[in-house]
């Protein structure tokens, strides 16, 4: 039996009936039964989503149902932001053993794995809370004890002024914690991550950092270097830098040139001109290679362009089953300028693909073989069978 995958995302102001629009448009008759759902709910929803989430399950009939609430949700080829929608990707792999987990705040706290601890999975599909779990503590210990495990995912999202989100496993709704969905078997999770950026300039080893201070840079003070940076940026891409200015931090210092994906992209929280030195959102230590890093719409549609190529390159003739494509909440229209990019960029790449994300507090992903939470990305989950 071959693996199998249908998608619906669906606008509607009523959670129920939603639903059985999404499920109608991911019937097929003699398809196979269903092994995994994917659900991503409006937080629009909210009292609702405790009776479509196990109504889902039910319908489906998936052996494991994921998912999170969402400012927006993605379907394929399609994003729709601030509205009342949800999106299904509903899976049949055969072969494949799915493998659920959940855990809280108390229990990272505590040293409790996420997962059991003979499972060894190749791919994890990881949903979280981001107002009452630590994410950087779940991905330390994801990356600690699953090193050679691709994760994808992202934080849920939805009204930021009542601080609550809630993800969903199987028939239960929760508030708080993380969940995911484990693969064993023939199917492989190929990420492919956007931090939408261009470097400029050229890379530089750090000389002087203190935690988050950038001091020196090629030993001259931070600050200076970056102003130079962008005084010999041309006329045309200077116009571009006001306020999309970042730090690229390498992956691998080893390598000779550095293109885009090779960097992790942290902010520049401030700068301090008399003292030469540049506030970043990373821990720096001397010896490590950074550039400056431009992101704006085009800088982000050109760096999601090459990214999408490569994955397509390097995956060959193994075309994708499906994707999970999880989108920062500042990317969208208020990025692009116009509805649905990255998810249309995914289908003119791969397309026809049965697609399901949302619109995050957050996304997970790897760089450079390292699992990180990041900001104003597009984080990419490809389902290969």
């Amino acid at each position: 039996m071959a693996a199998w995958a249908r998608s619906a995302v669906v606008r509607d102001d009523d959670a129920e009936r939603a639903l059985e629009r999404a499920l109608a448009q991911t019937r097929e008759p003699g398809a196979p039964p269903t092994d995994l759902a994917l659900l991503f709910a409006s937080a629009a929803y909210g009292a609702s989503l405790e009776r479509l989430v196990p109504a889902a399950f039910r319908e489906t009939g998936a052996s494991v149902l994921v998912g999170c609430s969402g400012q927006g949700v993605i379907g394929t080829g399609t994003e729709v932001e601030g509205e009342p929608a949800l999106s299904l990707l509903r899976l049949a792999l055969p072969g494949t053993r799915l493998i659920s987990a959940r855990i809280t705040q108390q229990e990272l706290e505590a040293g409790t794995r996420f997962g059991e601890p003979e499972e060894s999975p190749s791919g994890w599909l990881v949903f979280a809370d981001p107002f009452h779990l630590d994410g950087d503590v779940l991905l330390a210990r994801l990356q600690r004890d699953y090193p050679r495990t691709t994760v994808v995912g992202g934080l849920a999202s939805g009204d930021f002024g009542a601080r609550q989100t809630f993800v969903f496993l199987n028939s239960q709704v929760y508030d708080e914690g993380a969940v995911g969905v484990g693969f064993v078997g023939p199917v492989r999770l190929y990420a492919v991550v956007s931090q939408g950026c261009t470097p400029i300039g050229r890379p530089w080893t750090v000389t002087a950092a203190t935690g988050h201070f950038l001091e020196q840079i090629g030993g001259r003070p931070a600050f200076e270097v970056l102003v130079e940076t962008v005084r010999e940026l041309p006329a045309q891409v200077q116009r571009r830098v006001r306020g999309n200015l970042f730090l690229g931090v390498a992956m691998d210092e080893y390598r000779e040139t550095f293109r885009q994906g090779d960097f992790l992209v942290r902010n520049i929280l401030g700068g301090d001109p008399e003292q030469g030195v540049l506030a970043v959102g990373a821990h720096l230590s001397v010896g490590q290679t950074v550039q400056f890093q431009l992101r704006d719409r085009a800088s982000a549609d050109e760096e999601l362009q090459a990214m999408l190529a490569s994955a397509a390159e390097q995956l060959g003739s193994a075309a994708p089953l499906a994707a999970l494509l999880c989108a920062c909440n500042g990317r969208g229209v208020g990025l692009f300028g116009e509805p649905s990019h990255d998810a249309r960029s995914v289908q003119a790449r791969f397309g026809p693909l049965p697609v399901a994300g949302l619109f995050c507090n957050g996304e997970i992903g790897p760089v450079g073989g390292r699992l990180f939470l990041h900001g104003y990305t597009a984080s990419i989950g490809l389902l290969v069978g």
